[in-house]
């Protein structure tokens, strides 16, 4: 089934299109598509954005591992760098913090018809998009410091992957209860 998958382009096209407006309806129930909702996060005052991101990194945890040990699917982790998650964490942060949005909840926004997520988003995306492919050969030394490869977790403390993806799905689904109980 995957293997006829992967040499059809407009199938994946397709199945990559339901998937996204599946997503963007689920976060707009969600209500993360709404500034006051991100607003509230950003204040420490609403967790709704913080739930919705941990469960879905808990169910995408168990899934992707169930999914390789099955032999569906495997993993290609790209190579990373200390320079370049601190760059991107900037230029993320920045993007957030001043108008509100994650380009998830962007593309989410735009579909709902939010004129801000659509200039100021979905239109900064883009533009920011343009000033990091042009600055991009500049970058390349502050990119590659403190590079780390394209180990995984797994890897690093020779272990199997399920010794590291349970105990962080049980402790993601730990402090979802609490958060739940605290009334965050």
């Amino acid at each position: 089934m995957l293997t006829a998958l992967h040499t059809r382009k407009p199938l994946q096209l397709a199945l990559g299109l339901a998937i996204g407006i599946a997503f963007g309806f689920l976060l707009q129930k969600g209500g993360v598509t709404t500034y006051d909702v991100i607003l509230g996060q950003l204040l420490i005052a609403d967790f709704t954005v913080v739930k919705i991101m941990l469960s879905a990194v808990a169910v995408g945890t168990i899934g992707v591992h169930a999914l390789r040990s099955l032999g569906l699917a495997r993993l290609h982790p790209k190579p990373g760098s200390l320079g370049a998650s601190a760059l991107g964490g900037l230029i993320f942060g920045a993007g957030f913090g001043l108008l509100g949005y994650c380009p998830g909840t962007v593309a989410g926004a735009v579909g709902q018809g939010w004129l801000d997520a659509l200039f100021g988003g979905a239109a900064g995306m883009l533009f920011g998009a343009g000033l990091f492919a042009a600055a991009y050969p500049k970058l390349g030394r502050l990119l590659g410091k403190g590079a780390f490869g394209d180990r995984t977790l797994p890897q690093v403390f020779r272990v199997n992957a399920w010794a590291v993806a349970l105990p962080v799905a049980v402790l993601i689904v730990g402090l979802l209860a609490w958060l739940e109980a605290a009334g965050l």
